[in-house]
């Protein structure tokens, strides 16, 4: 049983490092990557689908993605879904291909994308942090229920609290990864 918990604990804490890792991959610096579209949809036959399973989308070079629709009629929308996400994107068809060009970056908008950056680490830390306390009240639990002793519970709380710092941060270690790379011309 207590095994169980401190597994579930640091399952859950690796899935909210997971979670901010694919959120930060979405924060774009002024370099182009294929993931920058991955939450970007599209209205295909009336259902939403992700642009990458419309399309071939690729690196044209280190600021320009391409968008190559597999249906000629699919252009116009996958062009229209991309100008209307929320990323600042400018797209220009040229023929049957999508180039995204990403735009420089200025200073006051890196300034804005770390305050996201730091907003969505805080986030994961809360989310660990909850992690935490939900564990700690299952031990709780257990030594109410008599099923493990105090000594037990006291080695557990410890173990979990190292597995929160380390998960922390690692937190803080994406966070400065993140900045870093979002102020660098």
């Amino acid at each position: 049983m207590l095994e169980d918990v401190k597994k579930n604990a640091e399952l859950k804490m690796q899935k909210s490092l997971e979670s901010l890792k694919n959120d930060l991959a979405k924060v774009r610096t002024g370099r182009a990557h294929v993931g920058l579209l991955d939450h970007v949809m599209v209205d295909y036959y009336g259902s939403m689908v992700a642009v990458n399973q419309v399309a071939n989308v690729n690196l044209g070079d280190s600021r320009t993605i391409n968008v190559q629709p597999y249906e000629k009629n699919m252009i116009g929308k996958v062009e229209k879904a991309i100008r209307d996400s929320d990323l600042g994107l400018n797209p220009a068809t040229n023929g049957d291909l999508i180039r995204v060009p990403m735009p420089m970056l200025t200073e006051e908008r890196r300034r804005d994308l770390t305050k996201i950056v730091r907003t969505e680490g805080e986030g994961a830390k809360v989310a660990i942090r909850n992690v935490r306390r939900d564990a700690n009240d299952a031990l709780k639990k257990l030594i109410k229920d008599k099923a493990i002793s105090e000594d037990d519970e006291r080695r557990a709380q410890d173990e979990i609290q190292k597995a929160t710092d380390k998960a922390v941060a690692e937190v803080d270690k994406m966070l400065q990864v993140k900045e870093t790379d979002l102020m660098a011309v």
